[in-house]
């Protein structure tokens, strides 16, 4: 017979008092919770970390000092690193967070039951890496879903689902089937974590999901596009040749056209 798991001990990183009792206190009311502790720093978080071993880090973003982003990049060098939520008042980190190999996003103020939604995935995280003997969280599949939150309501965009993705001022928009989706975020670096999964520039503005291009046409408003379900993609003279060596490469290998399978 199997013993219960073990109560997860989580620390709490915020500079900001009230917020960070309050974020300790909902965490303590959560039963799969231990004991938690708290840092008001980046700098004290990491000299508790030196001496503690956590399950779990809640951990702001915007602080003084080492922010949460470096906090982060601290954890991952760890041998046995405790699993990453990042709690902040901004939407505009959640790529990189995930990049980084975060379980979670929240949105302040935290309601308590996406709180919970979070410790209930830090388990099963723990439970699958205790049977299989290696640390699941990989930061390429986290990466492969997009969390929005957006006060009470959270979007789930899978990046596989989206089709092509459209600078919009400081934000970009992601394009799915179902419709778009807005994310503060920078384009070329987007570029540079979506690559390898096949998304491509194909114009200053625009990436486009090389799987979802069904065909090429010459239009007399927009020039070359690049026609998806989800709208035709203007491409550039500069990266048409590139773009037509992907499709012909993804053709090969069977890669094209997910919108027919």
């Amino acid at each position: 017979m199997s013993s219960a798991p073990r109560a997860l001990q989580v620390l709490v990183v915020e500079d900001e008092a009230s917020t960070r009792e309050e974020l300790a206190d909902l965490l303590s009311d959560i039963p799969e919770v231990g004991e938690v502790y708290a840092a008001e720093s980046g700098a004290r978080a990491v000299q508790l970390m030196g001496a503690t071993a956590f399950d779990a880090v809640f951990l702001d973003i915007s602080m003084p000092g080492l922010d949460g982003m470096d906090v982060a990049r601290v954890i991952s060098r760890l041998s046995a690193p405790p699993s990453i939520v990042f709690v902040t008042a901004s939407e505009s980190h959640a790529i990189e967070a995930f990049g980084i190999g975060a379980v979670d996003y929240l949105l302040k103020p935290v309601r308590p039951e996406r709180l919970a939604e979070s410790v209930a995935r830090i388990g099963t995280t723990r439970r699958a890496a205790s049977s299989g003997g290696t640390d699941t969280r990989e930061p390429r599949d986290e990466l492969a879903v997009v969390q929005i939150d957006h006060g009470r309501r959270t979007v789930f965009v899978r990046r596989d689902e989206v089709q092509f993705v459209e600078a919009h001022g400081d934000y970009i928009r992601l394009h799915t089937e179902q419709g778009t989706h807005l994310i503060r975020l920078s384009l070329s670096y987007l570029e540079e974590i979506w690559a390898p999964a096949g998304f491509v520039r194909v114009h200053r503005g625009y990436l486009v999901a090389v799987g979802w291009v069904h065909d090429l046409r010459v239009t007399s408003s927009s020039g070359l596009v690049a026609c998806t379900p989800a709208g035709d993609v203007p491409v550039s003279r500069r990266h048409a040749r590139s773009l037509k060596e992907q499709l012909l490469e993804a053709a090969r290998s069977g890669r094209l056209g997910r919108a027919a399978r």
